[in-house]
């Protein structure tokens, strides 16, 4: 099958510039990730902060429960908010991509001058009969040692910590399966964060 110029565009990227962005040896854009994300979906894009700011809050997108028979979906998206200096008056939003049911949250804050370094991931286990949601929400450690738990649902168990990045976050790139019509949707699979180089 032939492939079309974009796509040939596409992979020419993938293969050259995003292998780079994840295995960069001088140690920018360093990636961290967790073992228990779910297996559905593809790697959308990475988003960054812009030079000079660090990850200081994020939000979470969230589908509130269903019921029966509704089709679960759970998290469906995750925001840095990227700042330098005055959180309130000098922030910058990166997201990736996100899926389309559900709501954004309010931002959660490190403490002042403190920054997101590490994350750990809520996931529901497949289920081969059931209402599949894979990833439900997400924690970060701060660089003061501060947790914070987005507001997304129960479901499932958060796993293990990430290693941190000790300069800082600056980045994300999300796992998604997108839209599946009348077949069983689950949004948001897993997540990494790329960390900041200075």
């Amino acid at each position: 099958m032939e492939l079309s110029f974009g796509a040939k565009l596409l992979l020419l990227w993938v293969t050259c510039c995003g292998h780079a962005l994840a295995d960069d040896s001088s140690g920018h854009n360093k990636v961290i990730e967790v073992t228990n994300g779910g297996p559905w979906g593809d790697w959308a894009w990475p988003e960054m902060c812009p030079d000079g700011f660090f990850t200081s809050g994020f939000s979470v997108k969230v589908e509130p429960p269903q019921g029966i028979p509704g089709d679960d979906t759970a998290m469906n998206g995750i925001r840095l908010h990227c700042s330098r200096g005055k959180v309130e008056r000098d922030s910058h939003v990166v997201e990736s991509q996100s899926g389309r049911w559900g709501s954004w949250s309010e931002p959660l804050w490190c403490p002042h001058g403190s920054f997101l370094m590490a994350f750990s991931l809520r996931v529901e286990a497949p289920n081969t009969l059931g209402d599949n949601t894979a990833a439900n929400n997400v924690r970060f450690r701060c660089s003061d040692g501060t947790e914070l738990e987005g507001p997304g649902l129960s479901w499932g168990d958060f796993g293990n910590w990430s290693k941190p990045c000790l300069k800082g976050i600056c980045g994300l790139q999300i796992k998604i399966e997108s839209p599946r019509g009348l077949r069983d949707d689950t949004a948001v699979n897993d997540v990494r964060f790329y960390c900041c180089s200075s």
